[in-house]
């Protein structure tokens, strides 16, 4: 009964329209064979960036970040964001399939919700893609994903608090001739993929780029109904297609003008879970064997219709005009529109009756203009504007979004049992940015740079809250500025130090009704952040090195918890003290010959500021004050704990050798493997109540035998067959459990042609 009366406080549901999913998409290799759009240039041994608007050597710019070509992907087995924690420091992502909670250094996104944005902003070829959800759109064509770490509030979006992904797919080539490649795959769980691109000179000035990928499995659950009975629904089969259509014009020297189209099919058929408590050997506290313990891929569930389909459309369109000073005039405008289904088994058991259902569409429109000045001049230049425009669509009638808390009460009663919504929820965002660089010596440079930001929220929302109807028509505005002033030098040709403090800034937002009257809303979050680094090229040249040390101070956390007044409802609210996010990462690699070495680390310390908040899985007992108390068995005193999401260690490494079998064969063997310590996924970190997830440990591996323009390739991920939470979603007061992809193996054909 007390987690019935808990799921009344909607806020702690956060519209979770398609948040229970789990991370189910096969990783199967991504397949990139255009050297043109190649992160690393191989000429001169430089990793290029341009997410700061401007192609930079990586080792000689002020910030933490990594970069992966389509190559480094395809060997890494990385096809889709999830997969990033296995493949650099700090980064950490619960993927929930529709969902993603994407955290760097600990600061990103905690709640799975549509109320609040994330903190970790992800462009897709120069444009923001939805933020946080319809995050299973496959890495497939891909030139570079470049990964900043830390606050990116001048140049990069509204939110990224934490850090921007940037995903770019390769371009068409002018006077490229027909190119391509087509890579097909088959596996274990009977997956079958196929994926290709072709580049199409249509004149001297025009080129087409056409990509595909589409991809079916099997599931890995094994499904149980009633009694042991079969389960009729659908246990998690994936079904994925995906297209993209790329134009270049470059009618002059000075104009170029670059659209892209994407278009996804992504059936995950289901994503199963059921309760942490199945996890327990033993009940915790006794020796007693635990009647209900099963594996994460062994569950049961009476649902019959559980279903997990997102498609969605991208276009963007990019112009370029270069004066011939050299100044750059630019826009970047993007559309996205998505729907997502959903169906579940609430309680993940086939002996309760709750489900849920909802039908969502997504909209979103963003515009940047930039002015960018010549990169070789001593004084460098950047301003822009940008706006962001998004809206979650819950359609009439109420029934498309439904929370049953009991499936089998009919008639007159049954609306004293679901709770229901329609209405919408836009946000927008206006910006003004700006950078200044200045080469104070032919080694040394500072830049300043600075963002101011305005964002509004709403809710447009009719409830029924289980027999009662509420209405809300509420708006909340934030506005902040953020900053950062950077401190460059290149000691000598062979290393470079630098230094830097910047802001960001994450908008607040509005709770849902839980009773007349206005809800409550939640502040902005913001973060000030103190980092120095050190680059360096070793080994002649066929090795780098950075290590970089940061510290945040990270203010107004949003994270739900027991409403402290009313604590068996659930609201999103600031913590009201600084946590403090302080750590050290390096990565290197070292290339000779045939041989490549990689490797990452972080070790990252978390500490919450002072909090008393009310954990609504235990009876409440008394009204609790975030900032008072006072502490009881129901109020808990968190200063101190763990920031969520933030694993204290993370380290991955991988190499491979190319082995020359003469008349241009090779014989290439590589191995990857990546460490995420263990981590909490709430404040109030009670393993007994699933808090804990356990250490993932990834290990891959693959056999390519290359002969002319056809490679053949044995590839395994997840070998040692870790079953492990990718993350723990809790719709009914207690904690249900969502399994990362088991053991995966098979052999893949790539043609270039």
């Amino acid at each position: 009964m007390r987690a019935f009366i808990f799921m009344a406080g909607v806020s702690a549901l956060g519209l979770g329209f398609g948040a229970a999913a789990s991370a189910q998409q096969a990783p199967q290799p991504a397949a990139n064979v255009d050297a043109a759009k190649d992160a690393k240039d191989k000429a001169s041994n430089e990793i290029v960036v341009t997410a700061q608007r401007r192609r930079e050597n990586l080792l000689q710019t002020p910030i933490a970040a990594a970069v992966l070509s389509g190559k480094d992907l395809a060997e890494k087995g990385v096809l889709t964001a999830d997969a990033l924690q296995f493949a650099m420091p700090s980064v950490v992502v619960n993927n929930f399939g529709q969902g993603l909670e994407f955290n760097i250094r600990g600061i990103g996104k905690a709640e799975t919700n549509s109320l609040s944005t994330t903190g970790v902003i992800t462009y897709r070829d120069g444009v923001p893609s939805f933020p946080g959800y319809f995050q299973e759109e496959p890495y497939y064509d891909v030139a570079n994903i470049q990964v900043l770490r830390g606050p990116q509030g001048t140049v990069v979006g509204q939110n990224a608090t934490g850090g921007a992904v940037f995903a770019n797919s390769n371009d068409p080539v002018i006077s490229g001739g027909y190119h391509g490649y087509l890579n097909a795959n088959y596996g274990n769980y009977n997956d079958a993929g196929v994926q290709g691109a072709i580049n199409v000179p249509i004149s001297d000035t025009f080129a087409a780029r056409v990509a595909f990928f589409g991809d079916r499995r099997d599931s890995f659950y094994t499904i149980t109904g009633p009694n042991g009975a079969s389960y009729a629904g659908n246990p998690g089969n994936v079904r994925e297609a995906a297209g993209r259509i790329s134009f270049l014009w470059k009618p002059s020297g000075n104009l170029t003008i670059l659209s892209k189209t994407d278009f996804d099919y992504l059936d995950m058929g289901a994503y199963p879970a059921d309760p942490y408590s199945d996890r327990f050997q033993t009940i915790p506290g006794t020796s007693t064997p635990n009647p209900n313990y099963t594996d994460l891929f062994h569950i049961t569930a009476n649902a019959p219709l559980q279903q997990a389909r997102d498609k969605f459309l991208r276009s963007i369109l990019k112009i370029d005009y270069v004066f011939d000073g050299g100044v750059k005039l630019r826009s970047v405008s993007g559309f996205s529109n998505g729907n997502s289904a959903y169906a579940a088994d609430y309680d993940g058991t086939a002996t309760g009756n709750q489900t849920f259902n909802d039908k969502v569409t997504e909209t979103q429109f963003s515009q940047e203009f930039n002015v960018i000045s010549p990169d070789t001049k001593p004084v460098t230049w950047l301003l822009g504007a940008f706006g962001l425009w998004n809206t979650y669509f819950f359609p009439a009638p109420a029934s498309n979004f439904d929370i049953n808390y009991n499936s089998l009460v009919t008639g007159p009663y049954a609306p004293y049992f679901n709770y229901n919504l329609d209405g919408r929820t836009p946000m927008r965002s206006l910006a003004a940015f700006g950078e200044i660089g200045f080469a104070l010596t032919r080694s040394l440079k500072l830049d300043l740079g600075g963002r101011y930001t305005d964002s509004r929220s709403s809710n447009y929302i009719n409830e029924n809250l289980l027999g009662t109807s509420l209405s809300q028509n509420q708006t909340t505005s934030s506005h902040k500025f953020s900053y950062k002033v950077s401190l460059g030098w290149k000691v000598d040709p062979d290393n470079y130090l630098y230094a830097f403090t910047a802001t960001g800034f994450k908008p607040g937002g509005i709770n849902l009704q839980v009773a007349p009257g206005n809800a409550a809303v939640f502040a902005p979050e913001t973060v000030q952040s103190f980092e120095a680094g050190w680059k360096s090229n070793f080994g002649g040249g066929h090795g780098h090195l950075t290590i970089d040390g940061f510290y945040n101070s990270y203010k107004n956390f949003q994270v739900t918890i027991g409403y402290p007044l009313f604590p068996t409802f659930g609201l999103e609210l600031n913590v009201p003290s600084a946590t403090k996010i302080y750590g050290v990462e390096a990565e290197a690699d070292y290339r000779i010959g045939g041989l490549t070495l990689e490797a990452g680390v972080s070790v990252v310390h978390s500490e919450l500021g002072q909090f008393y908040a009310t954990d609504s899985r235990i009876p409440a007992l008394s009204p609790c004050d975030t900032s008072a108390g006072p502490v009881s068995a129901s109020c808990i005193n968190l200063k101190g704990v763990q920031q969520t999401y933030s694993p204290p260690f993370t380290f991955n490494a991988s190499a491979k050798y190319d082995f020359a079998l003469g008349n241009g064969t090779k014989l290439i063997p590589s191995i990857n493997f990546g460490h995420v310590a263990a981590q909490w996924a709430s404040l109030f970190e009670n393993a007994a109540l699933g808090d804990r997830l356990a250490a993932r440990n990834m290990l891959g591996a693959q056999l390519a035998l290359q002969y002319g323009s056809w490679t053949v390739t044995a590839y395994g991920t997840n070998l040692t067959n870790q079953h492990y939470v990718a993350a723990i979603f809790a719709p009914a007061g207690t904690n249900l459990d969502l399994a990362g992809p088991p053991r995966q193996y098979g052999i893949k054909v790539l043609k270039v042609f």
